[in-house]
């Protein structure tokens, strides 16, 4: 899987913040759905994003 930057993360917030219209507060709002679109987008069929093994059975 290919890094996800911060500002990788931010600047896909912001396109979503415009496409939205621009609104005021809620930005974590933004930032979260522009991380799981990118982690999406860069995870290979099959493969556990990061963060997400902690729950996997043993």
């Amino acid at each position: 899987m290919a890094s996800l930057s911060e500002e990788d993360i931010r600047d896909r917030a912001y396109h979503l913040w415009r496409e939205a219209g621009e609104p005021a507060g809620r930005m974590d709002t933004y930032w979260y759905q522009a991380e799981k679109e990118l982690l999406a987008e860069r995870t290979e069929p099959g493969e556990v994003p990061p963060g997400m093994t902690d729950n996997l059975p043993v």
